[in-house]
């Protein structure tokens, strides 16, 4: 390996501008042969032939081609993928892992604001905030909330979460100091672990039965495809909230949208499926649904949190040290 590995950035080029700003760009520098301040959007760029001929390490985000076979041919050198954000299961394929690449992902940065929205979500809805403030904006007077919002409060509420992934670990962490009974449902999480965590552990059916709010952190794999659907929906006590910031393939959005057209429950939404939903859909205007646009991850200058994990990655690789989170083909059997 040369004593500077050459690199390439291969993201939407937006994502440049806001996330690698001088500090960082001074560093990568300092690790790394630029081969090219501009990132690229396409391997059928001109100018992509050149680069990919030399490159050893792809830095990659949102927005990075899928890297097939045929490309692999096209990078003979390369030997790492750092993206600098999440998943990375929509640009790495079969090929990368049979050639042997080595592959990081700055999911754990991105679960952090993640984590953080779903607090604010499981409060907010406890306290039923979103339905009162629409309806304080109609009635412009103060009333009896209580009497219009039962079960108004967030002490000793019940909270699930579904899923015992990096995210959903944090949100466990962040409601410790609350008063709220917390249970979690995953099937790979035995006792022990929930325990350690602070959470009580329950199947599938009774986190739905027995919570407030339920809280989806599960990955989007063919198992979970609509894994909360009609009978696990009608499960959720009257009032409830459904909070889901993973993925809108977990939910079985056709019965959800009953539910909620009902006013039976609410929900606080910032992925759907579809991602964007259609123009005439009710849940843009129902009082008891919270429809966010895939903000909860990292956005603004929370991506500086990513670029700085892919940067000490790149650290890693070019010291010859095991990367901190580095992702296998294993791994993406069970996780986002």
């Amino acid at each position: 390996m040369a004593e500077r590995p050459p690199l390439i950035l291969v993201m939407h080029p937006a994502l440049v501008r806001g996330m690698i700003g001088e500090p960082q760009r001074a560093r990568l520098d300092g690790l790394c042969e630029l081969l090219d301040p501009e990132p690229l959007a396409d391997f059928d760029e001109p100018r992509a032939e050149a680069l990919l001929g030399r490159v050893e390490i792809l830095l990659t985000g949102w927005g990075c081609p899928r890297l097939e076979a045929e490309v692999l041919v096209r990078a003979p050198a390369l030997r790492a993928v750092i993206h600098a954000a999440g998943t990375v299961k929509n640009h790495v394929t079969d090929a990368c892992w049979e050639r042997g690449l080595v592959v990081s992902s700055a999911a754990a940065a991105n679960a952090l604001p993640v984590a953080e929205y779903t607090l604010a979500a499981i409060l907010f809805a406890n306290k039923r905030v979103f339905q009162l403030q629409r309806r304080y904006r109609e009635v412009r007077a103060i009333r009896l909330w209580p009497a219009e919002a039962p079960g108004l409060g967030n002490l000793r509420k019940v909270v699930g979460i579904l899923g015992a992934s990096r995210i959903g670990r944090r949100v466990i962490e962040l409601l410790r100091p609350f008063d709220l009974e917390v249970l979690v449902s995953d099937p790979y999480l035995d006792a022990g672990e929930a325990e350690a965590l602070g959470a009580r552990p329950v199947d599938l059916d009774t986190l739905f039965e027995a919570c407030d709010v339920v809280s989806l952190h599960a990955p989007s794999l063919p198992d979970t495809r609509h894994l909360v659907d009609a009978k696990r929906l009608a499960l959720l006590g009257d009032g409830a909230t459904l909070i889901n910031t993973a993925r809108g393939a977990l939910v079985d959005h056709a019965a959800l949208e009953a539910e909620l057209v009902s006013g039976r429950i609410a929900a606080v939404l910032d992925t759907t499926e579809p991602e964007i939903l259609p123009a005439d859909s009710p849940l843009y205007d129902l009082p008891n649904v919270f429809l966010t646009p895939h903000i909860a991850g990292a956005l603004g200058g929370e991506t500086a949190r990513m670029i700085e994990l892919a940067l000490d990655e790149i650290e890693r690789f070019v010291k010859g040290v095991p990367l901190e989170h580095a992702v296998t083909r294993e791994d993406l059997e069970r996780v986002a």
